[in-house]
């Protein structure tokens, strides 16, 4: 998929990575940490980790082809680069959901397990905070590639 409606794919497939790895992160962490939380969330923030993990090659498959459509520059091949790591952080999302859904059907099975529990919120909590700051550097380093040289031209013409 290249394109959509005429519009690069990359451009509107970035927004759904943008909102959903940060908030699959947070609901990872929310339910590794909060009982209740894990009880009614589990299963929704596991399918937003699937979809997280798909959305991610597809969208850096799009960003390639939209590459190999423009001018090539540094900013654009720091932003190719890390926009290439996303997808390990993608699966770190998804293998932290996992655990927390093993956490949450052991806890129905058997009772919680303090120890268990707590490794399983440390590891999340460090995916999450991973994914989020990665979201937010390919995020920033995409910007620079698409508006430094626009906004530097038009602020030399006033």
């Amino acid at each position: 998929m290249s394109t959509v409606n005429g519009l690069p794919a990359h451009v509107l497939l970035v927004h759904f990575i943008v909102v959903l790895a940060p908030l699959t992160a947070i609901l990872v962490v929310l339910c590794s940490v909060w009982p209740a939380a894990r009880r009614r969330l589990v299963w929704p923030t596991l399918v937003l980790a699937v979809v997280t993990t798909v959305l991610t090659p597809l969208t850096t498959d799009a960003g390639e082809w939209l590459e190999k459509h423009t001018g090539r520059s540094a900013a654009i091949h720091t932003h190719t680069a890390l926009g290439d790591t996303m997808i390990y952080f993608s699966l770190a999302l998804l293998v932290a959901a996992l655990a927390v859904t093993a956490i949450h059907l052991r806890e129905r099975q058997k009772g919680p397990s303090r120890a268990l529990t707590l490794i399983v919120a440390v590891l999340a909590l460090a995916v999450a905070t991973g994914t989020i700051v990665q979201v937010y550097r390919i995020g920033e380093s995409g910007s620079r590639a698409t508006w430094s040289d626009v906004i530097t031209s038009t602020d030399s013409a006033k």
